[in-house]
């Protein structure tokens, strides 16, 4: 919780709207309010998730977090997601293919050391898929 007040200080967001927010997507449970130290990783990880998520920002940068948590957090991350990029940018990294299909419109697939742009997300994906297959 006291993390939580401490982001939306530093970020100017209203801290009760926030740590409201943070509270309901993250379903710490009476979690929420121990210490951060006390976290595994798993709730370290939704919890930043729910808090960057709680604040608009312009671009979010989004790093596998959608694959923490059960399947019912995961869908409901996805869906939280998806609406704060429908009208933001984002930058994603992430190896969950059919997510990546689904909130991107473009997307950088990096071959031998080199990001290579593609506006055709589809195809990207289809050029990483080929550079796994051996031979």
């Amino acid at each position: 919780m006291q993390n939580t007040r401490f982001v939306a200080r530093v970020y100017g967001v209203d801290t009760n709207r926030l740590e409201t927010f943070v509270r309901e997507m993250a379903e710490l449970g009476d979690h929420f309010r121990l210490p951060f130290r006390t976290y595994s990783a798993g709730m370290k990880a939704r919890l930043a998730f729910a808090v960057s998520m709680g604040i608009d920002f312009d671009t979010y940068l989004i790093d596998e977090v959608t694959s923490v948590g059960d399947a019912a957090f995961r869908a409901k991350s996805e869906m939280v997601l998806a609406d704060r990029i429908r009208d933001r940018a984002a930058i994603v990294v992430s190896h969950n293919l059919p997510l990546l299909a689904r909130i991107c419109s473009a997307a950088v697939v990096l071959e031998q050391g080199r990001a290579v742009w593609f506006d055709d997300v589809d195809a990207a994906i289809a050029t990483h898929q080929g550079a796994l297959v051996p031979g």
